[in-house]
């Protein structure tokens, strides 16, 4: 099995960004913890800040008769909240995409409120921290 985590901007700020709102450790070392629990599955990640270029990597993820991925984790951060063009993305794909967000957004400003992928995706987790990411792997062997 192969997932891929998919982060949007800002997120290679983990650890050192709002730490009280995203925590103090980077992405990085929760992603060799979270490979190390899993194993047997085949992780890859991938982060940018740039929207086209996350809907590239979706695109070459899921989308072909036999999707390259048998899911992805999806943290948009802020196009969570602007992106037409990545759930009309998200709707094309053949792998199934959970949206995550580390912080509760619904505690947050109200802009944060509303998701325009939400709708495109087989599920969404948030507010448990980069354990979120965890719980979203687990949607997808499960």
């Amino acid at each position: 099995m192969k997932i891929l985590i998919l982060n949007g901007p800002n997120l290679n700020l983990l650890g050192q960004r709002e730490p009280g709102i995203y925590g103090s450790h980077s992405f990085e070392s929760y992603l060799a913890s979270l490979r190390e629990r899993y194993p047997e599955i085949e992780i890859e990640y991938f982060q940018s800040n740039i929207e086209g270029e996350l809907i590239d990597k979706l695109q070459q993820a899921g989308f072909l008769s036999e999707p390259v991925c048998d899911g992805i984790v999806l943290n948009a951060g802020a196009y969570t909240h602007t992106s037409i063009a990545l759930q009309d993305c998200i709707r094309s794909l053949k792998s199934p995409v959970i949206e995550v967000h580390i912080s509760n957004v619904h505690k947050r400003e109200e802009f944060r409120h509303h998701s325009y992928l939400s709708c495109a995706c087989k599920g969404v987790i948030c507010g448990f921290g980069l354990d979120s990411y965890r719980l979203a792997v687990e949607a997808i062997i499960n």
